[in-house]
């Protein structure tokens, strides 16, 4: 009895420490997301817009490209909205400000080609910015610009605001439709639906169509931004429209 009260009582031996390799890769505490550059965020995020447009872009996927996991980038990015607007941030100061003419008119014109020449060469910044109201800060200064044009031009406030969104969807509307216009030129076995049915218009109740039809591809091909873009800001100064 006693010496089993004596095996009960003895301290108990303790458990040997592992042997700890000095060489191994340390583990990282449960919960703690693997830190990611937000660099490589962006630039992969970007690198999928361009390739594949909007469609193609989820956190998903960006969390599969830069090697860690959807709940693992939620750490670093709120949503979908603001991994767009970090793409966004930084490209319009990618493209130099141009020299910009004094007279206000002139001005406001030239600030509208430089909008509507930007985002040509960024097809994938046109697709994001249809989504509503994502922009890119960098940008606001073409709107500052229009505004402030409009306003020394004679137009209210208001007007200049209006003014500047009816630019806006000019720019916007011209830069969508060459954009579907070179998506279906990637599929020359495409059925062409317009122009092409014009040349079987009833003349008589649409004889404009119709004498235009055989030049319709003329006249649109030699669509000039920058005399109908002019027309559009003569109009809303309510200014005769210039001589060519």
């Amino acid at each position: 009895m006693a010496a089993e009260d004596s095996e009960r009582t003895a301290p108990a031996k303790k458990a040997e420490a592992p042997v700890e390799n000095p060489g191994a890769p340390k583990k990282r505490g449960v919960g703690r997301p693997r830190r990611i550059d937000p660099e490589t965020i962006v630039a992969t995020a970007r690198r999928i817009l361009e390739a594949e447009g909007v469609a193609g872009l989820s956190m998903r996927r960006v969390a599969k490209e830069v090697g860690t996991t959807p709940m693992a980038l939620y750490h670093h990015v709120r949503d979908k909205d603001e991994l767009l607007m970090l793409t966004l941030a930084g490209t319009a100061a990618t493209v130099p400000r141009p020299e910009l003419p004094a007279d206000p008119r002139d001005r406001l014109l030239a600030v509208s080609l430089h909008m509507h020449g930007t985002l040509a060469r960024m097809p994938w910044v046109v697709e994001v910015l249809s989504l509503g109201d994502l922009t890119d800060e960098g940008a606001l200064w073409m709107v500052e610009e229009i505004i402030a044009c409009g306003i020394a031009c004679g137009l209210t406030p208001e007007e200049a605001v209006r003014a500047y969104r009816t630019i806006w969807h000019c720019v916007y509307g011209d830069l969508a439709f060459r954009r579907a216009m070179e998506r279906r030129a990637e599929d020359p076995g495409r059925k062409r639906h317009f122009p092409d049915l014009l040349t079987g218009v009833d003349a008589t109740e649409l004889p404009h169509l119709a004498a235009l039809a055989g030049r319709w591809s003329e006249l649109t091909e030699d669509y000039d931004v920058t005399g109908q873009l002019g027309a559009v800001v003569d109009g809303l100064l309510g200014r005769p429209r210039s001589a060519p």
